[in-house]
């Protein structure tokens, strides 16, 4: 059984040997394959060399086009900096008056090279792993996506004192959105990450209003084109999973903030999956072998077998090769004899 078919049939409820290893790697993929970490976000050929090798050499169920999250900010006028060798930096953000944002418009996906480079992403992963690999595509969620065009502090004092304003934008970030995905998607991608980690700032009534609307509107178009969707938002979700969840995404990604994964198993459909939750850095980074051990145990037991194993956030890049080889061992050990048709 290939990755993508072990996925696949995994979210959709058929029998398959074990659940589906999904680590999320980005900094450490690059290291791992040797590559400066400017070039891995500016390369689509050094990003898919360094992930095919990480996940051939360690035998996980996907690949993706993670890098950071400014690529659409970038394309919407957001100053950045790429040291050689670490994450960009915001030099200058898009919007720094509220007014700004009467001149923001939909993104084109051929009029920006960071886009174009994700869309060449996923057409080499498919030149090289055809229908082995289960292919993540990405796109930044609402809310997030602004936030990387206008500061933080003030994107969330604009809920307060600009909010038609902020819905104007979330909406035009929304229709771009759809845009990238559906190039994704054409471009052979067989699923989209939406990355909204910011939202786990904000109250469950704001999550409401102005931002699972769109979550949801870009999760139904992704279904459309007959593709999963992978929602992340990282932190302490507690408060929002149950919105999360009902939004549909196929996969739901569990931070190690939330304490216990079990807690929201009943709200899951039987085509929806969660994705977690071992701490990234205690347990993955800094843990025995035992300890990565017990907490895929752990996360399995929670789910009842229905979670795909990884970690609720990125790998750190200074985990030993040893401890994450530990953790994929422990994942890749533990086999499936049931069915979970519902």
């Amino acid at each position: 059984m290939n990755s993508l078919q072990r996925t696949q049939d995994f979210i959709d409820g058929s029998k398959v040997d074990r659940p589906p290893f999904h680590p999320i790697l980005m900094r450490f993929t690059a290291q791992y394959g040797r590559v400066k970490y400017r070039d891995f976000c500016l390369s689509y050929k050094h990003k898919c060399e360094s992930n095919i090798r990480c996940a051939t050499d360690f035998s996980y169920d996907w690949v993706n086009v993670m890098s950071d999250a400014f690529a659409e900010a970038e394309a919407y006028g957001t100053k950045l900096f790429y040291p050689e060798d670490n994450l960009p930096q915001v030099i200058e953000y898009k919007i720094k008056e509220i007014s700004e944002i009467d001149k923001l418009s939909v993104l084109k996906v051929g009029e920006h090279n960071r886009l174009q480079e994700r869309i060449k992403e996923i057409r080499e992963y498919n030149r090289q792993l055809g229908n082995s690999q289960f292919i993540c595509g990405w796109v930044e969620g609402p809310f997030a996506s602004y936030c990387n065009i206008r500061e933080l502090s003030e994107a969330c004092m604009d809920f307060f004192v600009s909010p038609e304003k902020l819905k104007r934008a979330l909406n035009i970030i929304t229709e771009g959105a759809a845009n990238f995905i559906s190039a994704q998607v054409n471009a052979g991608a067989h699923c989209i990450g939406i990355g909204d980690a910011v939202c786990s700032l904000i109250s469950p009534e704001l999550y409401r209003e102005f931002v699972f609307p769109l979550e949801k509107f870009l999760i139904d178009h992704t279904h459309s084109l007959d593709a999963k969707v992978k929602l992340h938002i990282c932190g302490n979700t507690s408060a929002i999973l149950p919105g999360m969840i009902s939004t549909g995404a196929d996969i739901i990604d569990i931070d190690h903030l939330v304490t216990s994964m079990g807690d929201f198993m009943h709200l899951f459909s039987a085509k929806q999956v969660p994705s977690g939750n071992s701490d990234p850095v205690s347990v993955i980074r800094d843990g025995s072998r035992t300890r990565i051990e017990e907490s895929v145990k752990q996360c399995y037991n929670e789910t009842n077998g229905r979670g795909i194993i990884s970690a609720g956030c990125e790998i750190p890049p200074d985990t030993s090769v040893e401890n994450f080889r530990d953790y994929c061992n422990a994942a890749l050990s533990i086999k499936l004899n049931n069915s979970f048709n519902a």
